[in-house]
């Protein structure tokens, strides 16, 4: 495969008939074309004999729950799609279901769905009797490509995201690509924020693959797809694979986070992640411009790639100084001074970065103005 990050080791199964998997961390990541290789990969993981509890949005356990449950003789706990679903009161509705299931410490805890279920259902399973297993099966680009992978769980609180949480790795990660095809184009979208990201920051090559490609992803052909998915795959698993918990290389990831997640905070949530993200990676990209790092033609190629996604690189509604305001809550911030992730070229990222508000209001108002 092409995907390289620098000072970084990984090795990739070739492609077979049943798909790629993944041996990055010290579990496995299957890329596979339906679902029929999920108990399969229960077996490997040793969690055959167990219990199983699958947790899923309304909207995803429409399409595939029962599938899932089948193959897996598993019960299901479902609750209301979205981001304000995302607290700790649905996180005690998931624990009284563990208690009503009877689950133990051999119950595998199924999350079934997006970035929010892949949080709140590893943070249930990682604090329930002190930790039991999961597995996260997602079934939205965003989730496939980075929110699945790396072992952060968690919930928002008081209207900060993710502000409660931990980092829990799963016994693995199962990645049916054909639920893409139900995916809207909205949240398809937002999942290309998070990809263009993982170009940005770790490979120059994947990058230009995604401008080379864009046509095919966009019209969701298979190989374009495969490509995409495994790619970013690998970019993140890679970095999580050398530092877990966010003390050092991990921080490359959250490039565009600290605007994205200001803006993500103050919309209420009603602007997708990806969406703050591409918004995120726009501000990011045009502070490293300021700085010498990447030139005029690279920042529009930046802008040009998140515009072809249909992802935004403006924001109407919010002021300069409240989105500042915003960033001091992030996770990310130490001994009160916003810390940022910037460039230093297409393809290398520069963490742990220190701007001044002049800066930062600059940038911002790059994207608001």
């Amino acid at each position: 495969m092409f995907v390289r990050a620098d000072n970084i080791c990984y090795t990739v199964s070739t492609m077979t008939k049943r798909g790629f998997q993944m041996e990055c961390l010290n579990y496995p990541i299957y890329l596979k074309e339906g679902f029929e290789g999920l108990k399969d990969a229960f077996d490997a993981a040793g969690l055959a004999g167990g219990k199983v509890c699958v947790i899923a949005d309304r909207n995803v356990a429409a399409l595939y729950l029962d599938e899932v449950r089948d193959l897996l003789s598993a019960e299901a706990f479902v609750f209301a799609p979205g981001e304000e679903s995302k607290n700790l009161n649905t996180i005690s509705e998931i624990y009284e279901f563990f208690l009503k299931s009877r689950a133990d410490r051999r119950t595998a805890a199924v999350a079934l769905g997006g970035g929010v279920t892949g949080d709140m259902a590893g943070f249930a399973a990682a604090t329930f009797m002190r930790g039991i297993p999961y597995v996260q099966v997602p079934t939205t680009l965003l989730s496939q490509v980075d929110s699945s992978v790396g072992g952060k769980t968690g919930v928002d609180f008081h209207g900060h995201k993710n502000m409660i949480g931990t980092f829990t790795q799963p016994a693995f990660v199962y990645i049916n690509i054909k639920t893409l095809d139900t995916l809207p184009p909205e949240q398809f979208a937002s999942g290309m924020g998070e990809v263009i990201k993982h170009g940005l920051i770790a490979d120059v090559g994947y990058f230009n693959m995604l401008e080379r490609e864009k046509a095919a992803i966009k019209n969701i052909e298979k190989n374009a797809l495969l490509e995409t998915v495994c790619g970013s795959c690998q970019i993140k698993a890679s970095v999580v694979s050398v530092d877990e918990k966010e003390r050092g290389l991990r921080e490359i990831l959250n490039f565009g986070h600290t605007f994205g997640h200001a803006i993500e905070s103050l919309s209420r949530f009603t602007l997708l992640h990806g969406q703050c993200v591409a918004l995120g990676i726009t501000a990011a990209s045009y502070l490293s411009y300021r700085r010498g790092s990447i030139n005029e033609e690279e920042l529009e190629s930046i802008r040009q790639l998140l515009e072809f996604f249909d992802l935004p690189v403006k924001v109407n509604g919010y002021g300069a100084g409240d989105i500042l305001a915003q960033m001091a809550f992030d996770k990310k911030s130490k001994g009160g001074s916003i810390r940022l992730v910037l460039l230093d070229a297409v393809g290398k990222a520069a963490p742990n970065q220190t701007a001044s508000d002049g800066e930062i209001l600059d940038a911002i108002k790059y994207i608001t103005e």
